[in-house]
Order: structure tokens, then sequence, then C-alpha cells
């Protein structure tokens, strides 16, 4: 069904103003569209709404119940329209992305505060998966965009490299590498350590950048989550190698960032999206942050 806009606008003027010269002069036409449109809608209804003599205008009954949701017809419309249009210039939007736990830690909180004082009405769903789940959900469409680590990727994604986070080792101030500025991985064998799971997505990049020397660590706790490790490091269980990424800054005043030598090693944080996406422009908005401002994120800190 065509809905009259027009005619229900030239009706409503005409009811708020009490004449057909006067509703024509609100509308910013001539008298002779405002006729036209209103007997285009009454046709359409099938029913009179407006009763004309030579000296008044005055509404049938039917018009006089009908005003109200005429007007509240175009009040929606209008709001509608707004919204479409500030939807368009990045104002309104939801936005879904995905990210490595540690990508929330300390690299995002300082991009959502600059993004949400710019669109306050944005409202922002963040999924924290692993790398791969994150790609996944891109792909899936499942959110707009993802933050994972850099590898092999479906072909139907790409990916922008935003930030390097390196590998170091967290101990509690009482360990006997607390006091230590940075360590060669050898000189970690001597000490038990909570290590990356294998099913940790961080694990084969260790284990492939340290080869033979990672089989002499003494990994005497493994997990998934690098927040698990921060968690049990904060309790004296033991040191942990975990993403500098991992530790918020303040948090855990008693733990010690001691960095790993010989070699660095690193893994490379990259913005996901799909080939064919066409980002919403909320989503795009936060995209085009998110990639600004990664050359001043805290971490990593190249030396």
């Amino acid at each position: 069904m065509k809905i009259d806009i027009l005619g229900i606008q030239a009706f409503v003027a005409i009811a708020d103003e009490g004449s057909f010269q006067a509703a024509a002069g609100a509308l910013n036409v001539t008298q002779t569209a405002i006729t036209q449109r209103l007997r285009k809608l009454e046709e359409f209804l099938g029913v009179a709404l407006v009763e004309r003599t030579t000296r008044s205008v005055a509404l049938t009954t039917i018009g006089r119940d009908f005003v109200p949701r005429a007007r509240r017809l175009l009040v929606e419309l209008a709001d509608s329209l707004l919204e479409i249009r500030e939807t368009g210039k990045a104002e309104r939007g939801d936005v879904s992305i995905a990210c490595v736990p540690t990508a929330g830690v300390q690299f995002l909180p300082r991009i959502m505060q600059a993004y949400s004082a710019r669109h306050p009405h944005n409202r922002i769903k963040i999924l924290d998966h692993s790398s791969s789940a994150v790609a996944n959900a891109v792909l899936h469409r499942e959110v707009e965009f993802g933050i994972g680590m850099a590898g092999a990727h479906a072909p139907e994604l790409q990916s922008v490299p935003l930030i390097e986070d390196e590998y170091v080792l967290i101990c509690h101030e009482a360990h006997p590498l607390a006091q230590r500025k940075r360590i060669a991985w050898r000189q970690l064998e001597p000490h038990p350590l909570i290590f990356a799971g294998h099913a940790s997505e961080n694990r084969p990049l260790l284990d492939l950048a340290l080869g033979a020397a990672a089989a002499n660590l003494k990994p005497f706790y493994e997990v998934q989550r690098s927040s698990t490790a921060v968690g049990l490091v904060a309790e004296r269980v033991a040191a942990a190698v975990v993403p500098r990424l991992a530790l918020q800054k303040g948090a855990y005043p008693t733990l010690r960032i001691v960095e790993l030598t010989e070699p660095k090693v690193s893994r490379t944080l990259v913005l996901m999206t799909r080939k064919t996406a066409r980002l919403s422009p909320a989503a795009q908005a936060l995209h085009d942050l998110i990639e600004a401002q990664a050359s001043v994120a805290t971490a990593p800190r190249r030396r």
C-alpha cells in the first residue's frame, strides 16, 4: 500500500491552520497544490476529511478522529529519517566488534573513550575471543571487524597491522627475578613457569620462535588465557610468560615486568575486515580511529 505522505501533510496543515490558504503558506506551496493533495488523500481513503464551504473549513467527524494519528505518523517519519541521517553521519549507530582479550586490557580502552566522546549516542558490543574465533566472527558477519593476531586467515579476510606486542615475564615483587630489567629465555630454565597452553594461539608462536629452547623451560602451569596467568602470578603461584598487553597499568602494583631477550619474541595484532565489507558509518568511524591511534598505543614500546 502506498502511503500518501504529502496528502497527510496537507491535511494536518489544514487542521492546524484552519484554512487552505494558511496551510499552503505553512508548507510553502500553492493553495492549488494543497487542494489537490487533500483530494488525492480523500479519494485514496474513500472518505471526506474536511467540509468545505465558501466561508469556512471544518473537519468531518472522521477527520477529527484522524488528526492525532496523522500527526503521530508525521512525527514518527521525521524521527526515523533523522535517525537514518544521523547514522549516515556516524552520529548514531550500534557497532559490534571482536578482539583478543588482551587488546581489551590496554589497547582498546583509550580508543573507546575517544570514540565515545565524539559519538556519545553510539553503542559498542565487544566480543572477546581467541584470534581464530575473532576471524570467524568477522567472516560470518557476527561483527563488522575484529582485532586478532597476524597469521593465516580465510582468503575473504584482509588485515592491517596495528601494533607489535612483545612477550614478557611477569612475576611478584618477591620473586627472585623481580629486580631484573631483562633476562634471556635460557635463564628461565631453573624457574617454574606459567605458560600458554597448547590450545592457546600464543603457544605455536612461542614454540616456533624459541625452537629447541622451549623444551628446556619448565611450564608447571598451562593456561589458555593470559588473564588467568596474571591472576596466578598475583597470588605468587609462579612467574608467567604473557604478552605485554595482558598486564594493565596500575592494576597489580606488586607485579613486575621483565623483558625477555635472546631472542625477543612478539606477536602482531591486526585489524581484520572482510574484503567485500562495507562498514556502517558508525563502525567505519571506530575502525578509522583504531588505525589512527595504533601508533600511540601504550604498548609495545620499540627499543
